[in-house]
């Protein structure tokens, strides 16, 4: 098992992205294996830190999900949090909507940036991924008939 206050970057502990209550409530381990820590660590040091540089701290509200919590919570089988390459962050000092244009704007390897809910214009949480498959999409996540629907945007 990991240690839980392994620093995946300069300001970033692993146990900010294991952290759940829903696991905690349900009895289920969230802890990564080596290579999604590993995937974590990436993801800190290519995104989450540099926008922590320049933005202030980042709470991350939704880190890596093992298997059994991702399907408690009904996420996505092809999840990038299943892997360690997200996180659902939201900035303390800024906007939300401030985050995600940083990210767009400095960051060349994210796969996705997603404004979650809330408005256009001030969401209420941004899903960061720095998957492999490098897309650089942005979408924005609403509710449409009790369904997530993503749309691709441009901000």
């Amino acid at each position: 098992m990991p240690d839980l206050n392994m620093s995946l970057s300069k300001d970033f502990k692993l146990w900010e992205f294991v952290k759940s209550v829903t696991a905690e409530n349900h009895g289920i381990d969230n802890i990564p294996n080596t290579s999604e820590v590993a995937h974590l660590r990436q993801l800190c040091r290519k995104i989450l830190q540099p926008a922590r540089n320049t933005l202030g701290p980042l709470k991350i509200s939704s880190g890596f999900r093992s298997e059994k919590l991702n399907r408690l919570i009904g996420g996505s089988s092809m999840s990038d949090h299943r892997l360690g390459y997200a996180a659902d962050v939201i900035p303390i000092n800024t906007g939300t909507r401030d985050l995600a244009e940083w990210v767009v704007e400095n960051c060349p390897k994210f796969d996705q940036v997603i404004l979650e809910f809330g408005t256009l214009k001030e969401p209420s949480w941004i899903h960061l991924s720095i998957a492999p498959r490098n897309r650089k999409q942005v979408l924005r996540a609403t509710r449409e008939k009790g369904q997530t629907v993503y749309r691709e945007i441009r901000i």
